[in-house]
């Protein structure tokens, strides 16, 4: 396998999702690349946190709510120009 079709599964690999083959495959991949080794073990990682936390910090819900709202509310005064890829005039 390459980097790019590991990087496709590699997900489901970490998951046990994926076939025997692909596995074995992926495995190898693994032992040879150093850069998707390192991917690999960072989402790992990421994932065994994930897994030791019970439930969510309510501040970081209440961050992604925020964001989340920001996104979908009209963009603040002055975004217009960007959007229209004009910019202000100097001194203005």
């Amino acid at each position: 396998m390459n980097c790019l079709q590991v990087a496709r599964v590699l997900q489901s690999y970490l998951d046990g999702e994926t076939d025997d083959v692909t596995a074995r495959r992926v495995s190898a991949h693994l032992e040879d690349c150093r850069r998707c080794g390192l991917e690999a073990s960072v989402y790992q990682e990421i994932h065994n946190a994930l897994a030791r936390r019970t439930e969510p910090d309510s501040g970081a819900v209440e961050r992604l709510q925020a964001f989340g709202a920001s996104l979908l509310s009209d963009p603040p005064a002055g975004d217009d120009d960007a959007e229209r890829g004009t910019t202000p005039p100097s001194g203005a």
